[in-house]
């Protein structure tokens, strides 16, 4: 992304813009990142590439990330899967 630095949001891909995002966010070290629809606009491989980089943030970091998706496929990064149902929790998913 360094070579990308001096390019207005606009002439980055949506890929780069959501690693942007990421970057900024991590910026002041939040113990918890709020992500809404992460990958909602991404094609599938961008989309898998943010994901994973979630993962690792989450691990090596520490970071606790509270993601809202309908994606299932996007939900099953995550290590605990709540899913609501008419404003209540109707299943709580614990990963291993």
């Amino acid at each position: 992304m360094t070579a990308k630095r001096k390019h207005t949001p606009r002439e980055l891909s949506g890929g780069q813009q959501q690693r942007v995002a990421i970057a900024r966010a991590l910026l002041f070290s939040p113990e918890i990142i709020l992500a809404d629809e992460p990958i909602g606009n991404l094609d599938s491989k961008s989309g898998t590439e943010i994901m994973k980089l979630f993962k690792t943030i989450n691990k090596e970091f520490g970071k606790t990330i509270i993601q809202v998706t309908h994606s299932h496929e996007s939900a099953n990064f995550g290590n605990s899967i709540l899913q609501l149902k008419d404003g209540e929790i109707d299943k709580q998913i614990l990963s291993a």
